[in-house]
């Protein structure tokens, strides 16, 4: 495996970033999760510009153009020879001081990572997930913008503690209004009553771009779409239920909290979108 650091390229054993550096000391800096099919990395430019955006939001520099880290991306997934796998983007404040003066830091290291991942079996695609609701409360929207796709994910990895412990692979998050946010790594959605839906960005919700596909898609075919607050009970009650991202997909879901969805098995309605959205990834 090559890992491309900063416009050198290194084996997995000798890539090294500083101790000092603040993305390593305190989660200061910002991260894309990406998939590519056939050797093309998906929403590529949606993903570049979220980037852009989540440094802005943090006053971070890139020291790189838009333009020239597609083409980091591109060349390191081509490198390491992968067709369908994950590439990890990421950017730090760069090497500093151990205080929390960002001025103090150097040049903003840029780091990317393309290997193979499996988030989920085949049988769960299948079956459909159990999931419970987390004690752990998604970080209020006031107080650090979920739109800042940041490094900093110790909410998000306590909530995903609960999930182990209740031998779930993934958990439902409430906002501290106790509406249906998002979960560890995914966004929620729901089928009910002939409407798709899912947590506005008031929720506190990170807009996933896969997210954002599935949108379009439902749009296209027809389904009527809101996003709109929901809690627990919409979810219980739903007729399906699934979750999305860059690394899940698309993923069934069909308990919650030990209480069964809709018929206990992944909807027609799933099953088509998710049809939908792999032939959109093939294009």
């Amino acid at each position: 495996m090559k890992i491309y650091i900063s416009g050198k390229y290194f084996e997995r054993s000798e890539a090294r970033v500083s101790v000092f550096d603040h993305g390593f000391l305190y989660g200061d800096g910002i991260f894309e999760g990406m998939r590519s099919y056939s050797g093309k990395v998906f929403r590529l430019s949606d993903h570049i510009e979220r980037l852009w955006e989540s440094a802005k939001g943090i006053a971070l520099e890139i020291p790189f153009s838009e333009v020239e880290m597609e083409r980091a991306v591109n060349d390191t997934l081509l490198l390491n020879g992968i067709s369908d796998g994950y590439i990890r983007l990421i950017v730090t404040r760069g090497e500093g001081t151990l205080g929390l003066d960002h001025h103090l830091c150097r040049e903003p290291q840029v780091i990317i990572i393309a290997d193979k991942l499996a988030l989920y079996p085949n049988e769960l695609y299948e079956n459909g997930l159990e999931i419970v609701t987390a004690s752990t409360i998604r970080v209020n929207p006031s107080m650090l913008s979920p739109q800042v796709k940041s490094l900093n994910y110790l909410n998000n990895i306590l909530a995903k503690i609960e999930a182990y412990k209740a031998g779930c692979a993934e958990v439902l998050m409430l906002n501290s209004r106790g509406e249906v946010a998002e979960c560890s790594g995914d966004n929620i959605f729901i089928y009910k009553r002939g409407e798709l839906r899912t947590p506005p960005p008031e929720a506190g919700i990170l807009e996933g771009i896969t997210r954002r596909v599935v949108l379009e898609i439902a749009v296209k075919t027809g389904l009527r779409v809101k996003e709109t607050p929901m809690t627990r009970h919409d979810v219980f009650t739903a007729d399906e239920c699934f979750l999305t991202g860059s690394a899940a997909e698309l993923i069934p879901v069909v308990k919650l909290d030990n209480r069964i969805i809709g018929k206990g098995k992944p909807g027609e309605i799933t099953k088509k979108l998710l049809k939908l959205f792999q032939e959109e990834t093939r294009k």
